[in-house]
């Protein structure tokens, strides 16, 4: 299967927690629908993206990346590369890659939340990103190392974010939060 047939099956058949993610879905949907290299850097201006936010085995600390293009504590991410199986593989990957954590694994295959935003003129043509959002989970303990496309990469308490996160990052780690906490209470 495709990387762009495997975004488009992951889409299809997430079940979006609000009426919001789910117009935003059928809005990645109709994307890539009329655009068969939305997942390309080389494509449209705006691409779909994959990324992950990384939490501790509690849920309580955050691994976030001081991103160099845009100057703002975000969770890990970026676009999808050829090599990448889906739209889960591509977020493992970039968390991986960004945190400099081998054992970060993911909590669920299925995307958590979506999101489209623009992109300040850094980021050169690209100027959207329709972001897929993953949840991983690093071990207890695991410390990072920053890559050549951050700044810095430092854990964080969920409910104290940096004062120079990007703005919706507080909203999107809610839903996240939740999950995790949810699972570990649950004993998984």
């Amino acid at each position: 299967m495709s990387l762009h047939a495997a975004a488009v099956a992951a889409l299809a058949g997430w079940r979006a927690p609000s009426v919001e993610q789910e117009a935003l879905r059928r809005d990645f949907l109709a994307h890539l629908a009329a655009h068969p290299d939305a997942l390309s850097k080389q494509g449209p201006t705006a691409h779909l993206t994959a990324s992950c936010v990384v939490l501790d085995p509690a849920g309580e600390q955050v691994l976030l990346t001081h991103h160099a293009k845009g100057d703002f504590w975000v969770q890990f991410g970026g676009h999808l590369e050829p090599g990448d199986a889906d739209l889960a593989a591509g977020a493992l990957r970039e968390a991986r890659e960004e945190s400099g954590l081998d054992d970060v694994t993911l909590l669920t295959g299925d995307p958590v939340d979506l999101n489209r935003h623009a992109l300040p003129s850094a980021f050169g043509r690209c100027t959207e990103h329709l972001d897929t959002l993953f949840v991983a989970v690093a071990p207890a303990g695991a410390v990072p190392r920053v890559s050549d496309e951050s700044h810095d990469v430092a854990w964080w308490p969920v409910d104290a974010l940096p004062a120079d996160a990007v703005s919706d990052l507080p909203g999107r780690l809610g839903r996240v939060v939740e999950l995790v906490r949810s699972r570990a209470a649950a004993g998984g």
